[in-house]
Parts: C-alpha cells; sequence; structure tokens
C-alpha cells in the first residue's frame, strides 16, 4: 500500500481543466487513505498503538502547526470567510496530513515498522526510475507524448513529468535519491527479530548492485538536468551536503551522494554537447541565459515584505496574498500574476502575520530537530530509515523556500508520513548484561525491548486510525464527482447541460465552487449582475480577464472609482492580454473627446482605494449604487 501510495500519484498524466493536478491530489488522498486503513486495521500492526503512545509527544508539535494552518484558513479575516470552497480546500488535506503523521509513527512504534517503511523507499525509487523516462520522453521525443499517458512539455527542451511542472518533477527525482539510500541503508542494517530482542546483521551487497547503484543515482541526476530546475541544483547540493556531513552511512552510501554534483555536471555538459550537435533545444541553456536568476521571485519577495510591514500582526488573511498584492499599488511588479509568494515563511508572515508565523515556523522546526534526534537515538536500521526520512523534509523545506510543493496533496502527505515516522521511532535497546552463569540478564533499568516493555504482539485493532483512513478515502472519492461538477463547465460533454446550468450547478460545489463562479463573471455579458460571483473568483487568482470584468462590473453598477482602481492595477502588469481594453483610451484620444467622455479605464481615480476597498464588507450595496 504504501509502495503505490508513493508511486502512482505523481505518475498519472491524465487531467482535465480547470485544475492539471487535481486527480494526482485526489489520487494521493485516497491511497495514503487506503495506506493509514490498512495500517490502522492490522491487528499485528495496531499493536504498536500503545508504544506509540509512549513517543508520541513530539508529534504535538507538527500536530499544532497543521493545525493552525487550519484555522487560519477559516477564520473570517481570511478567504475562507466569504468563499467557502477555499477554506474546505485547505482544512481537508490538512487533516489528511493529521492522519498520515499518526499512521507514520504507528509504523515506526512497531518492530516490524523499519521494513514496512523500507516499502515507502521502495516506491519512491520506483517512481524516480519511472518519472526519469517519462523525462527522456518529453526531451528526447517530445512528439510521441499522447496527453494521457506522459504529459506533453509545455517547454521546448525541458522535462516537466506527468506533474506538469520542471521544480515538481525534480523534487520527486531527489526524494527517489535519498529513497535509494535509504533502502541501501536499511538493507546493510537488516534487523531480525528474535524473542523480542534485536541483533544486527550486515548485508553484504552483491558484486553487481553497486554498478545498478551508481546508474540509478545517475539516471535520477540527469532526469534532474533535463527539468533545468533551479531548485534541483539546489537539490543535488543537499544531497552532496548530506553525503559529507552524515558519518552513520556506509562509506559507499557517501560517496554516492558526494558525486552527485559531478553526475551532474556531466549530465550538463554531455546535453550541451547533444543539443548543439544535433540542433535540438537544451532547456537549461535557456535557463543559463535568463538575466533573473531568481525567476522574479526576489520582486515578489520585496513585494511581500511591504504587505507585512502594512499588516504586521494578522496579516492580509488565508488566501489572500494574491488578492491584496494584485489590488495593491506596485509600479515595478512582475508582469506574471503570483497567487504565492514563493517562500514558506513568507506566505505565512504574508497572510497570517508575523507572529503566528513565527509560531509555525517555530513549531515545525522543533518538530524537525526532534525528529532528528529520535533518528540519532533509533537501532542502527531505524536509525537509517529515520534520518533517510528527515532528508526528505529537510529537501522539501529547501523545496518550499523557493516554491510551494506542500499546497500539493503528493508532496504533503508523504511528507506527513516520514515526519510521522521519525518522530515516532523508539530509542535502540539498552544493552544486556551477561550473568555469571552466562545467561543474558536484562538491566533492571532498561526496557527489555526495543519498543517498551511488556508490550503483546497480540491486540486489536487501531479502528480511530483505520476510520480516519476511510474517511481520507471517502472524502477522495467525494472530491471526484464534486470536481466533475465544475470540470462540465469548462469542457462540455455530449448531452450535456446548458452552459448557464452547468455553472449554476458548479457554484453548488463544496470544494471548487470559485471556479464555477470565476466562469460567472467573466463570460457574463452584463457583469455587474454578477458581483457576487466576482467577491469568491477574486480571492483564488486575480487575472488579467477577471480584472477586466470586474472594472466593468464596477463601471456598470457606477462604482467608478474601484473600477478606474482596477484599470489601474492591471495596467501595472503590462500584460499584452489587456490591449484591448486600454486601446479605447487611445482611440478616445485620437477622436479629441473630452477626457471626461472617456472610457473609465483612461482616467485615474479621484481618490486612493486599498485592498480592503475590494472586499465583500465594503462593497456593500448602498456603496455600490451611489458610486462611492
Amino acid at each position: 500500500m504504501l509502495l503505490a501510495a508513493a508511486g502512482v500519484p505523481v505518475l498519472l498524466a491524465y487531467n482535465s481543466a480547470p485544475s492539471t493536478t487535481f486527480f494526482n491530489q485526489t489520487l494521493a488522498i485516497g491511497m495514503w487513505g487506503v495506506a493509514a486503513w490498512g495500517i490502522g486495521q492490522s491487528p499485528a500492526m495496531a499493536a504498536g498503538a500503545s508504544r506509540w503512545r509512549l513517543n508520541n509527544a513530539p508529534a504535538w508539535y507538527v500536530w499544532l502547526a497543521v493545525a493552525l494552518v487550519s484555522l487560519g484558513a477559516v477564520l473570517p479575516s481570511s478567504a475562507g470567510g466569504h468563499a467557502g470552497s477555499l477554506a474546505a480546500a485547505v482544512v481537508g488535506p490538512c487533516l489528511a496530513a493529521g492522519v498520515l503523521i499518526l499512521t507514520g509513527q504507528q509504523v515506526a512504534a512497531h518492530e516490524r515498522g523499519v521494513p514496512v517503511g523500507r516499502a515507502l523507499y521502495v516506491g519512491w525509487v520506483a517512481a524516480g526510475l519511472a518519472s526519469s523516462a517519462v523525462a527522456l520522453v518529453q526531451v528526447f521525443a517530445p512528439d510521441s507524448p499522447d496527453g494521457n499517458w506522459i504529459a506533453h512539455s509545455s517547454v521546448a527542451g525541458r522535462a516537466v513529468g506527468n506533474l506538469r511542472q520542471p521544480n515538481h518533477l525534480s523534487s520527486v527525482l531527489l526524494w527517489a535519491a535519498i529513497a535509494l539510500v535509504g533502502w541501501l541503508e536499511i538493507r546493510r542494517h537488516q534487523t531480525v527479530s528474535s524473542n523480542s530482542s534485536y541483533r544486527s546483521m550486515e548485508w553484504k551487497q552483491p558484486r553487481c548492485l553497486p554498478i545498478g547503484t551508481w546508474l540509478c543515482m545517475g539516471f535520477f541526476i540527469w532526469a534532474v538536468v533535463l527539468t533545468a530546475s533551479r531548485t534541483g541544483l539546489v537539490g543535488v547540493a543537499l544531497l552532496a551536503l548530506w553525503g559529507l556531513a552524515d558519518r552513520r552511512l556506509s562509506r559507499s552510501s557517501r560517496w554516492l551522494l558526494i558525486a552527485t554534483p559531478v553526475m551532474y555536471a556531466i549530465a550538463w555538459w554531455g546535453m550541451a554537447w547533444w543539443a548543439q550537435a544535433a540542433e535540438q533545444t537544451f532547456g537549461g541553456q535557456q535557463r543559463l541565459a535568463e538575466g533573473d536568476i531568481s525567476g522574479s521571485r526576489f520582486r515578489v519577495w520585496a513585494d511581500a515584505l511591504q504587505l507585512i510591514a502594512a499588516h504586521p500582526w494578522t496579516g492580509v488573511g488565508w488566501g489572500n496574498f494574491n488578492f491584496a498584492w494584485s489590488l495593491t499599488p506596485f509600479p515595478n511588479r512582475h508582469t506574471a500574476f503570483f497567487d504565492h509568494t514563493h517562500n514558506l515563511p513568507l506566505q505565512l508572515a504574508v497572510e497570517l502575520g508575523v507572529p503566528m508565523a513565527l509560531l509555525i515556523c517555530g513549531l515545525l522546526l522543533w518538530g524537525l530537530w526532534q525528529a532528528w534526534r529520535r533518528a540519532l537515538a533509533a537501532a542502527p536500521a531505524a536509525s537509517a530509515a529515520g534520518r533517510c526520512a528527515v532528508m526528505m523534509i529537510v529537501l522539501i523545506g529547501l523545496h518550499s523556500l523557493l516554491e510551494y510543493p506542500l499546497w500539493y496533496a503528493y508532496f504533503l502527505l508523504p511528507t506527513a508520513f516520514v515526519w510521522g515516522f521519525a518522530l515516532g521511532l523508539p530509542p535502540a535497546p539498552a544493552p544486556q548484561r551477561t550473568s555469571p552463569a552466562g545467561e543474558s540478564d536484562p538491566s533492571p533499568t532498561a526496557v527489555t525491548g526495543p519498543y517498551a516493555a511488556g508490550v503483546s504482539e497480540q491486540g486489536g485493532r487501531n479502528w480511530p486510525l483505520a476510520l480516519a483512513g476511510a474517511l481520507c478515502v471517502a472524502g477522495a472519492v467525494f472530491s471526484v464527482f464534486d470536481y466533475l461538477r465544475v470540470a462540465d463547465i469548462f469542457e462540455a460533454r455530449p448531452g450535456a447541460a446548458p452552459l448557464e446550468q452547468r455553472i449554476e450547478g458548479g457554484k453548488h460545489s463544496l470544494f471548487f465552487a470559485h471556479h464555477a463562479h470565476y466562469a460567472a463573471a467573466t463570460i457574463s455579458d452584463t457583469p455587474g449582475q454578477e458581483m457576487a460571483s466576482f467577491d469568491i473568483a477574486s480571492h483564488h487568482l486575480l487575472d488579467t480577464r477577471l480584472m477586466m470584468a470586474w472594472a466593468k462590473g464596477f463601471a456598470e453598477v457606477g462604482d467608478l472609482e474601484r473600477a478606474r482602481h482596477l484599470a489601474e492595477r492591471l495596467r501595472e502588469f503590462r500584460n499584452p492580454a489587456s490591449a484591448e481594453f486600454f486601446a479605447e483610451c487611445d482611440k478616445a484620444r485620437s477622436e479629441g473627446l473630452a477626457p471626461s467622455a472617456w472610457p473609465f479605464q483612461c482616467t485615474p481615480p479621484a481618490r486612493t482605494l486599498t485592498w480592503q476597498d475590494f472586499l465583500p464588507a465594503r462593497v456593500s450595496a448602498q456603496s455600490v449604487q451611489k458610486g462611492r
């Protein structure tokens, strides 16, 4: 179950508008839910539940951090205050993450937990191999993908995987590299249970295995090069640092990790040579030619800091970064529409406030430190599994400083599981004394088994965990039917109802109603009658199409000041899609019209507005009618 949960969601290529990753995410929730259900209902695994209670204290830090994020999503100041689907879309995965933390702890608490957890690493190695093969097809045979089994690459010469994002593919591959080391180290420290005691047994590697291991690692690093991801390059450096710092790894594993930057350089040189010789495109060379090494993140981070300075205590509300940023004057803003700050601490600070961000980040860092301590104190095989789990967390944390991978269930749930696994690892068994008669005599102050004394292997099932896993599966199945109500809006099927009816039905979706409101707001010929839909759709993503329609809607109802403010902010984005919208201004000037007769988008607002003036509470029916 763990093997499938790790590998299958990141390999699914099929998608349907409006989200390219919905099926990957709901499949992750469903399959991890099945794994949680299976572990919870297994009598053998449930025997570790009482042991888990002895080792669960550090997990409260991570649970509390996840709970605070969920709380922030439902506070009235957040988008959840007036867009329930946006809040539900946050709370659901957070609850699933809490279940997976508990699941990982229970697996670690069981004396057969390390072999069970090893399945996760095998799953990620398999996922990495398959994703690497997909990357090769996308770069060397770009016309071959059909979009359903292998996704098309949206960028020539770059691999995007079936997740359709280069950075996501690079993190999958780097997790696979860590999992490969974890699998090798666990095998090296194979542990055998006998009469509630453990003995270590060294695993002698076959001669051919090191060659296969090096080829496998090289395959992963080559695929990372094909993504041309800057985050992937930083991740490769992290692998090398791990190899240098962790002296508990075997010598062969350390050299394997230390050599990854060399593999990266060789693969990069080889791709550059191939691109020149075959007159093909290598995306990495194009990335090097870009002047902005941050991918415009520096400008977005600077804008986010200004918003934090303006709202340091409570932030702008969860999910409101794009809303507040798009409606705040930033003359030098980047022309792309950013819906995240691309930095987890900044995202928390700008949306929940500095105090809450410090608390959440502090809890997560403390939980990470406790996980590392648990891993170091565990038995050899468990320690190897735990240290690799911590490295997976560190890697995705590093990615979270440049992107927002934890907003995706196929990264969030594995992270939660390995975090719970590392936090649930019991300490290594205390050494036993030998009595004068030569018999083993356990120390009176030490536990007689490595996972707490006197806990029977027999026992009932952990029904709360099994039920929580079943609820995750049920939620995933429900979300598919819920999503299809909205997907019908964007892709009409044979015999489908008229568009207006499909939009109205989509507005009743629990998780995706904001997509239906976006459609209602942007296709209407009379946007002034769709102001309620603008209030919801604008808190998901304000883009050119929505901003133009919203401005026209305000103009229709007589609120010219808000309409002009929206037009001014839209002008800052300098988006080609708005050229026709602003061409009316040139036309009015060329015709010699008086400024009073110019269209609203041609005149700056007479008074200063802020992003709060566009919240539903401010845009009351009376202010709209009177144009205030």
